[in-house]
């Protein structure tokens, strides 16, 4: 069976075979079963909030038009909508508090520098900086201090439309009240009330967890290092960490360069303890650490699939129920760490963040237990792996933009100015089997660079990023087009810069706002050159990312569309009104030449605006192969292959 439409990952298509031999189900097979999907659910009109229904909405006018309640489809969409918002708001912003806590904890700080510029900015001591951050999750009336750090003219934006968060714990209770049954009736102001809730996750929950990570772990830098599913080790025990949480995966990695327990790896045979991540999880390590990364998201189960993980601990967002059922194919250990997600099947280790070093110890010594009953000759590890250079941020990249004596953002200003650079784009997002796996990240990224855009990338876009080689420096020589070349040629940068997990979003916001400080390009971030992108969108925090984006005044591509269109009302305000009121707009595309174009129009249109140097645009065409067999479609998947590194 040839798999080139589940992935285009040479990795995963060798573990996808190995799957079918073993008969083991992974998410295509599930995604396939559960085939032909509800049409009324993809178009949003599916209402179940009370139990008069659940209620549907016939889309073209044959059956019911309004809800048992009285409620009609544009009402119910932007009901669907807001939810999905209120869901991903929540769970980055309790990723936030989760840290903060660990911060209150008396938990390590690494950063001392870091801690003391947020107590100065929050206007309290180091030692009282827990307790005012926590404060934000609770407040009633704001204003939020990370959010004060935007531009003073999306602010007022914001306080014009009345969206302005209050309380990141109040924005999301309120928005999910008002999807409530009998409460909210007009569509318009509930999509409004849903971005002040992603808003309140971006410049609140979001900010807050990447500043205490920082804090608590340390400021990234620049490190060198590989992925995908060669990175796993025949001859060591291999430790997979799996989730987005980094307070354990942080003390693991310290775990397993204890020379006790390297010397018990030894004794059960092994060579040495190889830790790696999947998912955001191997973006904080990554970054952090230098260590290396298994995969992305739809990469978790193939992982297991190798029969060479000895144990994989995840926490929390993104993971699998399925995964003990594929680790049960070999002797591999799957351990939950949160109190928050349980899987049947898994073991559970309980996370105390007073004890976080005996835990990564004990998780550790259970990896090498069961490296002895692995059987090498089941082992079968792809030989994909692909060097990388990652762990940029907003605090550091004016250095390795400028230098040491002349650290800015000025030099990457006077390249757009000078249109070396046509302009930033950040594309960001996981992996779903609705399309093949990275196609679209990939696609898109190498059609960016060749126009002179700068990629920054975060979670497992970045990764499927990584795996394709684009993550290095030399690849401005291969993909990059002539203006983007000669900038990161002098500075010694890739085209595609990995600024860390999901949750780091906040470090684009963060750029973006430096580079308003510093001037020349515009005043607001409606302003500028830039853009964001979610290629292969999964989950409800794809949403949120995207409307906190859209609230923030960026234009957002994103794919495929949210389950949206069986609301006229609600589409053209997305897709069009809002501008008017932030400065921001979606494009919902169901083709990558559609979001390509669509980005590069948006950028040369700022760049006219602003009455900088003119670029020739050429329309971006899908390369034979992607868009000749009928593929690039948001619902369909791809046909696409890279070309081998």
């Amino acid at each position: 069976m040839n798999f080139d439409h589940r992935s285009i990952d040479p990795a995963a298509q060798e573990m996808l075979a190995v799957a079918q031999d073993l008969g083991a189900q992974t998410t295509w097979d599930r995604f396939d079963a559960m085939q032909p999907h509800c049409g009324f659910g993809e178009l949003g009109l599916c209402c179940d909030i009370c139990y008069m229904g659940p209620c549907r909405i016939d889309p073209f006018g044959e059956r019911a038009q309004v809800g048992a309640c009285g409620a009609d489809a544009h009402l119910i969409v932007a009901r669907n909508f807001a939810r999905a918002v209120a869901a991903g708001a929540a769970a980055h912003s309790d990723h936030g508090r989760e840290v903060v806590e660990a911060l209150a904890s008396g938990f390590a700080v690494s950063n001392p520098d870091k801690l003391n510029a947020l107590a100065a900015e929050y206007g309290v001591a180091p030692g009282e900086l827990a307790a005012r951050m926590a404060s934000q999750f609770g407040l009633q009336n704001g204003p939020l201090v990370p959010a004060l750090r935007a531009p003073p003219g999306q602010r007022a934006r914001w306080e014009k439309l009345g969206i302005t968060p209050r309380g990141i714990d109040r924005e999301v209770v309120e928005l999910l009240h008002r999807t409530h049954q009998g409460v909210e009736a007009d569509p318009l102001a509930l999509l409004r009330a849903a971005m002040r809730a992603a808003l309140a996750d971006g410049w609140g929950g979001s900010m807050i967890a990447t500043d205490v990570q920082d804090a608590l772990f340390g400021g990234p830098q620049a490190v060198r290092s590989r992925a995908n599913l060669g990175v796993l080790e025949e001859k060591q025990v291999n430790l997979l960490v799996h989730g987005h949480e980094p307070v354990l995966s942080e003390m693991i990695v310290a775990a397993s360069r204890d020379p006790d327990l390297a010397a018990l790896a030894r004794q059960a045979g092994a060579e040495g303890i190889n830790v790696a991540g999947i998912c955001c999880t191997a973006n904080e390590i990554l970054m952090r650490q230098g260590m290396p990364v298994a995969g992305n998201n739809l990469h978790q189960e193939l992982a297991l699939l190798t029969g060479a993980v000895d144990l994989m601990v995840v926490d929390l967002q993104c993971i699998m129920p399925a995964l003990p059922s594929v680790a049960a194919c070999f002797h591999t250990k799957v351990v939950t760490t949160s109190a928050k997600a349980h899987i049947p099947g898994a073991e559970s280790v309980d996370l105390d963040p007073h004890h976080s070093r005996q835990t990564a110890r004990e998780i550790v010594r259970r990896a090498v237990e069961a490296f002895s009953r692995r059987d090498p000759a089941r082992v079968r590890i792809p030989r994909e792996r692909m060097d990388l250079v990652a762990g940029f941020t907003n605090e550091n990249l004016p250095q390795y933009l400028g230098g040491r004596f002349r650290s800015g953002y000025r030099p990457a200003i006077d390249a757009v100015i000078a249109g070396r650079i046509r302009g930033i784009v950040g594309v960001v997002g996981c992996n779903t089997p609705r399309i093949a796996q990275d196609s679209h990240h990939l696609a898109m990224v190498r059609a960016l660079i060749a126009q002179d855009v700068l990629v920054v990338q975060t979670g497992c876009s970045a990764i499927a990023s990584a795996k394709a080689g684009l993550l290095r420096p030399e690849a401005a020589l291969e993909f990059a087009g002539p203006g983007l070349r000669e900038v990161c040629e002098a500075v010694g940068i890739p085209p595609v810069l990995h600024v860390g997990s999901c949750v780091d979003n906040s470090r684009i916001l963060s750029v973006c706002c430096a580079l308003v400080a510093e001037g020349g390009i515009g005043e607001d971030l409606a302003e500028l050159p830039i853009a964001a992108a979610a290629p292969e969108a999964m989950s409800e925090k794809a949403v949120t990312i995207g409307l906190y984006a859209v609230a923030s005044g960026i234009f957002t591509a994103f794919m495929p569309p949210p389950r949206i269109a069986g609301s006229s009302v609600v589409r053209k305000y997305l897709e069009e009104d809002v501008e008017k009121e932030t400065g921001g707009k979606f494009l919902f595309a169901n083709h990558i030449d559609e979001a390509v174009n669509g980005i590069l129009a948006h950028l040369e249109a700022k760049r006219k605006a602003l009455k900088l140097a003119p670029r020739p645009l050429a329309t971006y065409v899908p390369p034979v192969g992607f868009a000749a067999l009928g593929c690039g479609k948001a619902q369909d998947r791809s046909q696409s292959r890279p070309p081998e590194e």
